[in-house]
């Protein structure tokens, strides 16, 4: 059986990880895997509770001394991790870990597809997340033309050495789809569940990501131009 790596960035979610982790490894449990969660200086009692997880074979703790955002804890777990193939879902326990089989079989049974992401057909977040996720989504798949209706969804399957060669920046996992097409790779979507989040709450203002992301969309405009 082919082996993954999961990583797990996590910032102030000390009701979710260790609920998320023991269900990753009910579902997972005939799959050779490794996780990897890294801790992005947490300010809550996240620390303490990944202690619980600990005991869990293939299993990794990286922390960050200081907050340097999910892009970085995702570029930190890739880094360490041993394997080539790669999975990536957040820690707020919104995303269906059981998901993870449907996606890494496409992967596995396609030599020609780099990456595989989900798609959050009904989404359990708050009308104004899902209305400015979906309007900003009209607008990178207009100016990138990546063809994906979620780019932000955080379950995806991508191999290791193509993600790294790319030019990091903060922001890099909510444009991956773009850059392995971009840079000639296929891709693959498929439909996953979402759960509404039981406990914490979303790390990022609407208006503030917007901005933000219209800044992001150039950058990698310009590098997939670069690459051309």
């Amino acid at each position: 059986m082919k082996e993954f790596s999961i990583i797990i960035p996590v910032y102030n979610e000390e009701k979710n990880i260790v609920p998320l982790v023991e269900r990753i490894f009910d579902c997972l449990e005939n799959y050779e895997k490794e996780i990897i969660i890294v801790n992005d200086c947490s300010e809550d009692d996240t620390l303490l509770e990944l202690n619980k997880v600990k005991k869990y074979k293939n299993l990794s703790i990286l922390n960050h001394h200081i907050n340097l955002g999910q892009s970085e804890s995702i570029n930190t777990g890739i880094k360490n991790a041993k394997n080539e193939t790669i999975v990536t879902i957040d820690g707020d326990g919104q995303n269906d870990p059981d998901d993870i089989k449907k996606l890494i079989k496409i992967y596995f049974e396609n030599d020609n597809i780099s990456l595989v992401g989900g798609i959050r057909a009904k989404r359990k977040d708050s009308f104004i997340k899902i209305y400015s996720s979906i309007f900003a989504n009209k607008i990178r798949m207009f100016l990138l033309n990546d063809d994906c209706p979620d780019t932000g969804c955080s379950l995806k399957v991508f191999n290791k050495k193509i993600f790294l060669s790319f030019p990091f920046f903060d922001g890099i996992h909510r444009f991956l789809p773009a850059l392995f097409i971009g840079f000639e790779h296929k891709t693959r979507y498929v439909e996953i569940s979402h759960f509404p989040r039981k406990f914490g709450y979303s790390k990022y203002g609407t208006i503030d990501r917007l901005i933000k992301g219209i800044r992001d969309i150039i950058k990698v405009m310009k590098i997939i131009k670069k690459n051309k």
